[in-house]
């Protein structure tokens, strides 16, 4: 999979492609990133990249032409596919006006073989390079000072599902938000020690009962979800009929 970025601080992913799921995944040869920097486009001796905003009002706002010239390098420059045409990605602007990324778009990203992501920066971008995106996404209800954090949470959660990045792909279906699940939160998880500070480990988990067990853990998932994302409670297929006890009895 390859992710061509557009974004004036490239150097904002060093960590993110050196460590962690991301950083293995490139290492492997996994995960191909290309950065484009709208400076390099810039207009006049300045390189100008913003301008003030027609109408008046705070800030600035990202010009067009550098953003849209972006874009059009990393299409030239982009993998030539089995047909001899550019593999030019699915482009997504980031943006607190997108509608709210999910466990379903990583999903639907992660299938694609090479996905385009702008990062603005300043009061916004010029409203004609929406013109230039397939699709807008927002991390959720707040705004950030640009693009690139939001950029590298939509890398981290599409590369995870890529076949082989994840040591057990088996973990990928019982996580929270997964369709396998439909999508509750995930179960509460315990490890050693057995009893910490007067707080035990519930009694079916060392039970070696797995039917009990399986049981419990989708319980405790409805519940959890039930108490913590009634919203997303109202959109699954999972009825709850009982509440679960730390003990797994109900």
């Amino acid at each position: 999979m390859r992710f061509d970025i557009v974004s004036l601080f490239p150097e904002m992913f060093a960590g993110t492609l050196a460590l962690g799921v991301v950083g293995r995944a490139v290492r492997e040869g996994r995960v191909d990133v290309r950065f484009e920097s709208p400076r390099d486009h810039g207009i006049g001796k300045h390189a100008r990249v913003d301008d003030t905003p027609y109408g008046g009002g705070a800030g600035m706002v990202m010009r067009v032409e550098p953003l849209v010239d972006a874009l059009e390098a990393l299409a030239t420059s982009a993998p030539r596919g089995e047909d001899g045409e550019p593999q030019v990605g699915h482009c997504i602007l980031l943006s607190p006006q997108g509608n709210r990324f999910g466990q379903a778009a990583a999903r639907s990203l992660a299938a694609r073989p090479a996905v385009t992501l702008i990062c603005g920066r300043y009061e916004g971008v010029d409203e004609r390079v929406r013109a230039h995106a397939d699709e807008e996404f927002s991390l959720g209800d707040f705004v950030l000072s640009g693009g690139e954090i939001a950029a590298m949470a939509v890398m981290d959660a599409c590369v995870r599902l890529l076949p082989g990045v994840v040591g057990n792909p088996a973990s990928l279906s019982e996580e929270s938000h997964s369709p396998e699940t439909g999508g509750l939160l995930e179960y509460p998880h315990y490890t050693r020690p057995e009893s910490f500070r007067g707080e035990r480990v519930p009694e079916v988990l060392l039970s070696g009962d797995h039917g009990r067990i399986a049981a419990w853990r989708k319980a405790q998932s409805v519940e959890r979800t039930r108490s913590r994302r009634p919203d997303l409670a109202a959109l699954t297929n999972s009825p709850c009929t009982s509440t679960p006890t730390e003990d797994g009895k109900s």
